[in-house]
């Protein structure tokens, strides 16, 4: 089912360079999304109104956009009392998680005494993508709306696709409710994007989207890159195992088959030292897939984005995660500490045999809007820190301006700016 790859094949190095990815989007997505895009730009909510109904055959008006505080207090109140527990628990989690990483004020003096530092302030309104397409995933909602939250964010507006009746699912808008939503819209895709970025007459422009969403929704955000600031590009799900002969093989089927059934673009590969292993995982995969829901989604997943590599030892294993930049990192080995420093591409990694990714999916406290496609090579999950804006402070007293005077002098007269040099001794009183 899944493509095995082996040290000792002629191809392998070949094989593992092709696992090295940096995605470049085609132009004929890169054209429907513009489309969209200037849809909206052209024609607001009436395009967004008409994308609703021609991509979720959802039948929208302006006014009817916008989930109202009646829809939002009725889905609340119907949602189970164990649902909502455990919600409340993963947004505890997360919050507290958050908050621990909001950067603070700061300041020093330089060498020639001038007051500089930076702070910290959140972005006034920001737009979070939630999908919403086979599975209402209310997760997702937990581990960015709270991010907004944890900042001190004001206005956190909301996109979501809803069903062909205008409704959005129950358990997604309590948590919604919970994670500190203040408007939220049932639209979704490209559109939704535009529509966060660009503004309509009912959704106004936001200063940041982040969220995760289809390549529509990616290819939507790298487009609109420097109309708005944009957190990352994330796409369909992922998870690399680095394994060694200690790993429990169902353990490792579980989790590969976890990821799996997100969807049918989603990518699983396994690296181990031990035949053995891998011999035992593919039949684990096996034997659970039958018993899964989603198991045709995750099937295509496997035949098509699943990859069994044996390896021949750890160093090449990390040289390969590190080369294919997983959104989730399991590290199932004797000796992890000596590994995990030497991991510096993967979105979230989790250590040993009791620490399945799920956990990292709903509960732990990090959020699970991570790097896909590869591009863990150069850009983070989803932090706190990423809601926040950072303004830099300069303050010089006389003295300090006029140890600084002369720099800035020279600097200017090598740069051919006087103006710069003389807006600096100007204010000394050495200017001539």
């Amino acid at each position: 089912m899944m493509k095995r790859l082996v040290h000792t094949a002629p191809t392998f190095a070949a094989q593992l360079r092709k696992l090295d990815r940096r995605h470049v989007p085609g132009a004929e997505l890169s054209g429907y999304v513009a489309d969209i895009i200037a849809g909206i730009a052209k024609d607001g909510d009436k395009a967004l109104c008409a994308y609703a109904e021609k991509f979720d055959r959802s039948k929208l008006t302006p006014k009817t956009l916008a989930v109202t505080s009646a829809e939002w207090e009725a889905a609340s109140a119907g949602v189970p009392t164990k649902v909502k527990r455990a919600l409340s628990l993963a947004h505890k989690n997360v919050l507290a998680f958050a908050k621990k990483g909001l950067r603070k004020n700061w300041s020093m003096k330089n060498a020639q005494g001038a007051d500089v530092g930076e702070v910290y302030q959140p972005f006034q309104r920001v737009g979070i993508y939630v999908p919403g397409g086979t599975a209402p995933l209310i997760s997702t909602v937990i581990m960015t709306v709270t991010l907004a939250q944890a900042a001190g964010v004001p206005e956190i507006v909301v996109c979501t696709p809803c069903d062909s009746a205008g409704t959005i699912n129950a358990a997604m808008l309590h948590a919604l409710k919970i994670a500190g939503a203040t408007e939220i819209y049932k639209v979704g895709g490209a559109h939704a994007v535009a529509a966060l970025a660009l503004g309509t007459r009912t959704i106004r422009a936001v200063d940041k989207i982040m969220g995760p969403g289809n390549k529509f929704v990616v290819e939507a955000k790298r487009q609109l890159f420097g109309a708005v600031a944009i957190d990352l590009l994330p796409g369909p799900s992922e998870i690399m195992v680095l394994a060694d002969e200690t790993a429990n093989p169902a353990f490792i089927a579980a989790d590969l088959l976890a990821q799996a059934e997100h969807g049918k673009d989603s990518q699983v590969l396994l690296a181990t030292t031990s035949e053995a292993l891998l011999d035992a995982v593919e039949q684990e995969v096996a034997n659970q897939l039958s018993m899964l829901p989603r198991r045709e989604i995750a099937t295509q997943s496997l035949e098509t984005g699943g990859t069994l590599v044996l390896i021949k030892d750890l160093d090449q294993g990390v040289d390969l995660a590190n080369a294919w930049a997983p959104e989730h990192m399991s590290l199932v080995v004797q000796n992890e500490k000596a590994i995990l420093p030497r991991l510096r591409s993967s979105g979230a990694i989790f250590l040993g045999h009791y620490s399945p990714v799920a956990v990292g999916d709903f509960l732990a406290g990090p959020s699970h809007t991570l790097p896909t496609g590869g591009a863990g090579k150069s850009f983070p999950g989803l932090t706190v820190d990423q809601f926040q804006r950072r303004t830099s402070i300069v303050k010089l007293s006389a003295k300090a301006l006029e140890l600084s005077a002369p720099i800035v002098e020279l600097f200017a007269e090598i740069e051919g700016l006087a103006a710069h040099g003389r807006s600096a001794t100007l204010r000394t009183g050495k200017h001539i």
